[in-house]
């Protein structure tokens, strides 16, 4: 693997950036941040810088999009300069690519130090940009195949960049950090179907629509029917299987911190679909939301389970 550039930046950028991806974080993702409890130091500080990188790339999608499924003319653009980007980390672009990013320079500083920092493969970002690029093309998916490779690249290949950061024992534990991903953005998908459709976005997948009995006229008027009921609630074990083979990986973790935050993550990212089923499917009306109670349980469960100690967890984590 070709370790990473990492062209000096002056320490207080990097800090600058780090401390800018943590209210990113804190902002955009509540989960997420509320899941890092788990984490302290660097791999803390590092899984908000990737937090980091992946939304802005998101934004350059969803953020630009007019709501009416059009983008602008220039996002290809954007998004291949982000490619230029990464691959200058690499060696493979002129390094002056740095100072025509689309974001801020501090946060990019602090995204560089963590992929240096953990010797992150080049493949997951890149993989990652292939999916931004798919939203540029699809707005519909013909079947769960289509959809889940999107899943791979969207959110599946974070689990691949998070993993060194946790740190691991043996790459066969790489695939179930993909699952973990994957799972996640499906609950997201499943969570988010009225605000993907406003969007002019439908993500699950066209043949099980029409397999259960939805239309997208159905999905227009937010209406629970039996068949769109019975549709969730097999994408939710859908999910719930992958959140549970997810969790086969989690002993080849090196830190009990690092293995308490994909505990945490999993179990409050799968507490939505708790959610979504308590309220008889409808994802129309409202959106789903994890009570923060529930969330402190899970996250007693998940950072001091039997014969844990909070010194572990701390000195694991460093």
């Amino acid at each position: 693997m070709r370790a990473a550039r990492n062209p000096v930046s002056p320490p207080s950028l990097v800090r600058l950036g780090y401390a800018q991806a943590k209210a990113l974080t804190r902002r955009h993702a509540k989960s997420f941040f509320f899941s890092s409890v788990a984490l302290w130091g660097g791999r803390r500080r590092s899984a908000f810088a990737l937090y980091a990188f992946c939304r802005r790339l998101d934004d350059l999608v969803d953020g630009d999009n007019a709501g009416d499924g059009s983008l602008p003319s220039r996002l290809p653009e954007r998004l291949a300069l982000a490619r230029a980007a990464v691959a200058a980390l690499y060696g493979r672009e002129a390094a002056g690519v740095f100072r025509e990013l689309p974001w801020a320079e501090s946060e990019f500083a602090a995204f560089r130090d963590t992929v240096a920092r953990y010797r992150i493969p080049e493949a997951p970002f890149q993989e990652l940009i292939n999916g931004m690029e798919m939203d540029l093309v699809k707005s519909r998916y013909a079947s769960f195949g289509e959809l889940s490779l999107y899943c791979h690249r969207v959110a599946g290949v974070v689990g691949l960049m998070m993993a060194p950061v946790l740190g691991y024992r043996d790459e066969r534990c790489l695939p179930y950090a993909a699952d973990l991903g994957t799972a996640m953005q499906l609950t997201n998908i499943l969570r988010d179907v009225a605000e993907d459709f406003a969007r002019g976005r439908v993500y699950l997948p066209a043949d099980e629509l029409a397999s259960f009995g939805v239309s997208e006229a159905d999905l227009a008027r937010g209406q629970v029917t039996d068949g769109w009921r019975a549709l969730m609630r097999f994408q939710v074990q859908r999910a719930r299987r992958l959140y549970a083979r997810a969790a086969l990986g989690v002993p080849e973790l090196t830190g009990f911190g690092s293995q308490a935050v994909v505990r945490l993550m999993g179990a409050v990212y799968g507490g939505l679909l708790d959610v979504i089923e308590a309220r008889g499917f409808d994802v129309f009306t409202s959106r789903a939301q994890v009570p923060f109670r529930r969330k402190l349980g899970l996250a007693l469960t998940a950072l001091w389970p039997a014969g844990g100690d909070g010194k572990a967890l701390q000195e694991s984590s460093r």
